[in-house]
């Protein structure tokens, strides 16, 4: 057995749970499950993951789930420090990885201003590990540059902050998580910066699940593609000429 270290109470573990398959669940992560008093989790982390979690386990679900109101990132943090300030402990189990995309650094933030100890348990990205599930690689000898983006900040649009225009002129292999309401404006801001309408791009549907659907569509035509289909969140947009290869590599 592998001489994991254990959790010691009063401490909590910001744990990735991977991008949904519990097959590629670490087994750090397993260890922390089966040795937690409490799990905090995303809301749309996977069932098969949180079967993982012992019967006698706390488990409270939180984050965003379409068509619900998301609790507060204040209001998940102070709910890790209320419980491992108890003694417990504390697993913050986050869809995919906790630093990408998924408000791990805040809240390790709020637990070292705290003073609560904590470690930190990567997991795989749906950005990675769903695209490559899909048939779609990250990287090959054709691609020098990857890019990985949100498709909305905090209000919902896209950030101001995000150079779409100078990522579409430099980057091989584009990924946006969580842009379907961003798509239009993201798409005509990509063909302003002049990238070829006729780039390979796919729409990825609850990435590493049971019921994953991938949409493909020149860039130019994405949108119209995705109307038609609507396709169901959480869902990452790729846009690069490793899409293509799909058809050759699709499980």
């Amino acid at each position: 057995m592998i001489p994991f270290p254990d959790i010691t109470p009063g401490t909590v573990w910001l744990v990735g749970a991977g991008p949904g398959d519990p097959g590629l669940v670490t087994l750090l992560a397993h260890h922390a499950l089966q040795r937690a008093d409490v799990v905090i989790h995303d809301a749309l982390v996977g069932d098969g993951v949180l079967e993982m979690i012992p019967e006698n386990v706390e488990r409270i679900a939180m984050g965003k789930r379409a068509g619900r109101t998301s609790p507060v990132q204040e209001t998940i943090s102070a709910l890790m420090i209320e419980h491992a300030k108890a003694g417990k402990r504390v697993v913050r189990l986050k869809g995919g990885d906790p630093f990408v995309f998924a408000r791990g650094a805040e809240e390790a933030l709020a637990l070292a201003e705290a003073g609560i100890a904590f470690r930190l348990v990567p997991g795989v990205t749906a950005g990675i590990g769903g695209l490559a599930l899909a048939g779609i690689p990250l990287t090959s000898k054709e691609v020098p540059s990857v890019a990985l983006a949100t498709g909305h900040g905090p209000d919902g649009k896209l950030d101001p902050r995000l150079d779409v225009e100078g990522l579409g002129r430099s980057a091989s292999m584009l990924v946006f998580y969580m842009a379907i309401e961003t798509l239009p404006e993201l798409i005509a801001r990509l063909l302003k910066s002049g990238r070829d309408p006729e780039t390979p791009a796919a729409i990825v549907s609850r990435a590493a699940l049971a019921d994953q659907q991938v949409l493909t569509a020149p860039l130019s035509a994405l949108c119209a593609a995705a109307g038609a289909t609507k396709l169901p969140t959480p869902a990452l947009v790729v846009i690069g000429p490793n899409v293509a290869l799909r058809g050759r590599l699709q499980p």
